[in-house]
This record gives C-alpha cells, structure tokens and sequence, in this order.
C-alpha cells in the first residue's frame, strides 16, 4: 500500500512539474512576441532565453535580425528597396536655378565602395537603380557612372538601369561602350526656348542645350536605350509672364522627340540646397501655385507619355541616396540623412529615409522600365 502511494505521489509531482514547465514556457513565449522587448541583435538565439529551456518557437516569431539603430521602440514595416535613386555627385557644369542636390560637396565614392553598396541594395530587393546628380557624366568624362551602370545589369542582374542627365556631356564613344547595358536615359529640359534656357541656367557657355538633347535623343535610337524626358516647370512667383516656361506650349515638340516617359515636376523648395540661409541657389523666385501646374498639365493632356508629380507627390515617394550612401530624408522641407548602409546596412539606413512607399506605388513609381519588355519603335 505505501509503495503504491509512493508511486502515485511521485507521478503526481512530475505531473505538476511538467505543468510549471509549460506555463513558463507560455509567459515566455508571450513575452517575445511584445513589440517592446529587448531582444538581442544575435539570430536565433534570443539571449538564450529559448534555448536554456530547450524549446524552440516557430520561425516566423523569431526576429532574424535587429538593426543597430532604430528610430523608436516599436518594429518599423519592413520597406523593400525596389527602386533607389543614387547621387553620386553634386558636381555640375549647369547652374540650374531651382536645383535641388547642389555642389555642397564634390566628394565621390571610390568606385568598389559604389559597387559593394550596390550589391547590398539588390541583396535588399532592389530591382531599379537610377544614377543622378549633379550631372553624372561629369566625373570620369562618364566611365564612372559606366562602370557602375555595366556592373549593376551584367553582374548584378538589376532589372532596370537608369540615368538622369542635362545631356551636353553624353558622348557616341559612350554608348558604344557601355549604352546595351543602360534601360532609360533621362535628359532634363525645361524649355523648348533657347532664352528661357538661359534664364533658368540650363545651359553651359554657348552651347545650346536643345541641340544636346536632340543629339542624345538620336543616340538613343541608334543603341536602343529608352528615352525618357524630365520636365522641371519652375517658374519667377511674381515675373511669370516674362520669361519661364509657365505658359509655354511644348505639345509639338514632345511629339517630335517621342519620349516613352514624360515627367513633369512642379518645383520644389528644399531648405539648405536652393532655399534657406545655407543654399547655394535660391529658388524660391522660380515657384508656381498649384493652380498653374493644374493648368500646364490642362494644356498638355493629350500628351500620352505624360507623368505628372506634383510637390506632394514627390517630396517623399523617392528614395534617395546621396553621395555618401546616405538616404535622404526630405519629411521636413530638408535633407536629413541617414548613417551610410556601408557602414549599418540597408535595412537600418532605410528606417532614417523618410520613404513613403504608397505614395511611390501611388504616384506610378513601378511601371515597365526594362527596355527588353517596352514596346518600342526606334
């Protein structure tokens, strides 16, 4: 009788022992599921508060990797970086009076720095990389931004590549060299009249910017790279009518030059780059209402390749980095940048980037942008 007793009181204490064990566990496993624990940086392991106990939790529960720095306790949306504006260099050999990314510097990345961070954003996600400035066939008279536009499509494969350009410094010696490897090139124009070019300062010396673009436009056609026009309507607040392109009608000349992408941006105040008492331009004369951007768009409606973006389109549905590998948050009316993802990686730097992906989804930022699958008549 005693030895049955025994047995029972024995597998009764197990019994509860077990019992002890799971509840523990279950407060555990809670615990880690609360946006506000402290968890360690170290990939499965959780400070070994699962593994002392033996236990594991799903995958899914368990954080794979936390940033060095976050912007607040709680666990930001993950943001993919599908398509990264890249200015490698402020320098420019135009003087573009509303500019936004002026020559504050004239630092450049050695070029396999570049490459790594590259290869970092595509390991992220990224499937489009546009390469801007300042004006990026100036470094290198463009065997820079050819390299990198050759090792992102041949080595790393990116769907999309992409260049912003004033287009006096593009080159046939380029395109022979490196124009299969490059999806689009953009060239900037804000007139399709010569005195307005040069009010604005979208011209070098003499040299007329309407015959760069025209030229550009040819070699486009002639190495089959997409062709994509950027419009920047910035005009004098209170001299409108005198000289800037508010009222201009560029319908026919659109047509002519057949851009697959007609981008129009109405200017943009950003303080420390062309406003403010740390600017190297002042743009704050070449600002129109929204109300006249509402009406050029009117009178260019029928213009299929039309893209309009407005201020509140564009001010943070980019993702920008600047010539550190620093992303660019513009929420504020600034730029404020985040530590360089060569130093903290992509994820952590993209959660100072102040990126506003629906509006990116929103405003047509993903659209047909290889040109293996645009249809196209060169």
């Amino acid at each position: 009788m005693m030895e049955l007793f025994a047995a029972t009181a024995c597998l009764l204490c197990a019994a509860l022992f077990a019992l002890m064990l799971a509840i523990n566990r279950f407060r555990i496993y809670n615990k880690l599921k609360e946006p506000n624990n402290n968890l360690c940086a170290t990939e499965n392991t959780c400070c070994g508060r699962i593994n002392s106990l033996n236990g594991e939790l799903p995958a899914a529960k368990l954080p794979t990797r936390m940033p060095t720095v976050m912007p607040s306790d709680e666990y930001a949306e993950k943001v993919v970086p599908l398509s990264v504006n890249y200015h490698f260099t402020r320098k420019c050999n135009y003087k573009c009076g509303f500019c936004f990314h002026t020559a504050k510097t004239s630092f450049v990345l050695p070029l396999d720095d570049a490459k790594r961070g590259l290869e970092l954003l595509k390991n992220a996600g990224m499937k489009k990389i546009n390469f801007s400035g300042g004006e990026p066939f100036i470094v290198k008279k463009g065997a820079f931004v050819g390299e990198l536009v050759k090792f992102c499509k041949q080595t790393l494969g990116v769907e999309s590549v992409s260049i912003v350009s004033n287009g006096s410094l593009v080159s046939e010696r380029w395109f022979e060299q490196y124009g299969e490897f490059l999806d689009i090139l953009a060239v900037s124009c804000d007139s399709f009249d010569a005195d307005t070019n040069e009010k604005i300062g979208r011209q070098q010396g003499q040299k007329s910017h309407l015959i760069s673009l025209r030229s550009v436009r040819r070699l486009c056609a002639d190495y089959k790279v997409a062709f994509k026009l950027n419009t920047v309507v910035a005009f004098k607040l209170n001299t409108v009518v005198n000289t800037h392109n508010k009222d201009e009608n560029m319908v026919e000349e659109i047509m002519q030059l057949n851009p697959c992408r007609w981008k129009v941006f109405q200017c943009l105040l950003i303080d420390g780059e062309n406003t403010g008492p740390d600017a190297l331009r002042r743009a704050e004369s070449f600002v129109i209402t929204n109300a006249e951007f509402d009406e050029f768009l009117r009178r260019h409606k029928d213009v299929e390749c039309l893209v309009p973006e407005s201020n509140e389109k564009m001010q943070n549905s980019y993702l920008i980095l600047d010539e550190y590998m620093r992303f660019l948050d513009c929420t504020k009316g600034a730029k404020e940048p985040s530590r360089s993802l060569l130093d903290v990686g992509v994820d952590n730097a993209l959660n100072f980037s102040g990126f506003d992906e629906k509006m990116f989804f929103k405003r047509g930022g993903k659209y047909v942008w290889s040109k293996a699958d645009m249809q196209l008549d060169w």
